[in-house]
């Protein structure tokens, strides 16, 4: 865990840094049931990160109402994927190779 984690859980299988490099697979549903559940373990367990959450979660469904019924321009979606892809790598210790967005009207 870091030194900001929130979790002293023993058994919290996932550590801070790894649960907010996640969160957006997290919101748009692209992890497996298994690997949610865990997540969500450690967010019910760790405040600092549930606030990360949250503010994410009110991001993601205000770029919905603003933009769910048009098309992006091209060039906020590389900005976008540009800024997805280094928070991740920075978060996660990741590298990414292709990060696609998608908005869908419900």
């Amino acid at each position: 865990m870091n030194d900001v984690c929130g979790s002293n859980d023993p058994d919290d299988k996932v550590n801070c840094d790894e649960a907010l490099a996640e969160i957006y697979l997290l919101l748009d549903k692209e992890c497996s049931a298994a690997h949610e559940a865990e997540l969500r373990k450690h967010l019910d367990r760790c405040p600092p990160c549930l606030e990360e959450y949250g503010i994410d979660e009110q991001l993601k469904q205000l770029l919905h109402r603003k933009c769910g019924g048009e098309h992006a321009p091209e060039d906020l979606k590389e900005r976008l994927r540009a800024s997805i892809r280094k928070t991740v790598e920075s978060r996660g210790g990741l590298t990414i190779e292709r990060t696609e967005i998608s908005i869908e009207r419900e």
